[in-house]
């Protein structure tokens, strides 16, 4: 958002042009600031259009202990940045909000968060997140899965495959999960079995939500479903058991779902937001890279294109009938 939709008018806008942003806290959320040595001089190329930077860290299943890691690489980015960064720990939903309200600069998302980030506050996201058991390096697959003793099976087509599915049992992740609704709705309108997400009844017999993607496996171990629909990485622990996992198998993959990234507000000025993009990859280097596999298990950063990136997911609301 721009300066001038901060209301800020005349002599505030000229002042907050010439003395940085000032960047408020999220409400309700915890978080801690970390500050650069008092007696450092602040690195010139920052030119101190920034003071202080807020970034908000989603709570995630595979992660815990958030705020104390989000506080140690707050810490690395303040000593990078020559200010102080505040970490701050909110949903997608919160982060977002922040972001639309000015509240913070930069944000965690996962991608449909990250379209709404674009939407409601122009953000964009810069870096995507790489992990080791992503497909995809940046992108990863959505899986379909069934006990391994069942008679379905994989066939040569989707289309194939997926018509065994007519009148099963689902286990959906969550309404709001990519991996876990939008890609497998997508999916099947694609393949002409559902016209779109509110005719889902039209072709299983049941359709349950697990809330997370290990209550959503754990219903296809006990019988409760035929199929659940997770992330592949939803396969290994903490998700699930390996005894758990050694009762499941694959029935159908979707591959290209974007991987969680690090979206930045569109107020932070351009020379600035690269200084930050910078920092942010110092946590790809050896001596630092511990700081970002703790937080969420990622392995590395890189850098893409927002509408790149996020095309996919997009287009799987497109066609599954869901606003972004």
């Amino acid at each position: 958002m721009s300066v001038s939709k901060k209301g800020l008018l005349g002599a505030g806008a000229a002042l907050v042009a010439l003395t940085g942003l000032a960047i408020s806290t999220l409400g309700g959320m915890p978080g801690a600031i970390a500050n650069p040595n008092a007696n450092q001089q602040a690195p010139r190329l920052i030119a101190q259009r920034l003071k202080t930077l807020t970034i908000v860290f989603p709570s995630r299943a595979d992660s815990t202990d958030v705020q104390n890691k989000a506080n140690a690489i707050g810490r690395l980015l303040s000593k990078e940045l020559g200010i102080p960064v505040k970490a701050q720990i909110g949903d997608d939903t919160a982060a977002v909000e922040a972001l639309r309200a000015n509240r913070a600069d930069v944000a965690f998302l996962s991608s449909r968060p990250a379209l709404k980030a674009e939407q409601l506050a122009k953000a964009r996201l810069y870096l995507a997140e790489v992990r080791e058991n992503y497909s995809g390096r940046y992108t990863y697959n959505s899986v379909f899965v069934v006990p391994n003793k069942s008679n379905l099976k994989t066939k040569n087509t989707a289309k194939a495959t997926l018509e065994q599915l007519r009148g099963k049992k689902m286990a959906f992740t969550s309404p709001t999960s990519g991996s876990g609704f939008i890609f497998p709705i997508s999916e099947l309108v694609k393949q002409g079995f559902v016209p779109n997400r509110d005719r889902l009844e039209s072709f299983f017999s049941q359709i349950s939500y697990g809330g997370n993607y290990s209550k959503a496996l754990q219903a296809v171990v006990r019988g409760q479903a035929d199929v659940a629909v997770v992330s592949e990485y939803a396969l290994f622990p903490p998700y699930i058991t390996a005894e758990e996992k050694s009762q499941l198998r694959i029935l159908h993959k979707i591959s290209g779902v974007p991987a969680h990234g690090i979206a930045i507000d569109d107020d932070v000025p351009v020379v600035d937001r690269e200084k930050i993009i910078n920092a942010l990859l110092k946590l790809n280097q050896s001596q630092n890279n511990q700081l970002l596999r703790n937080l969420y298990n990622s392995t590395e950063l890189v850098r893409v294109d927002h509408t790149r990136h996020l095309a996919p997911v997009r287009d799987a609301l497109q066609r599954a009938g869901i606003d972004p």
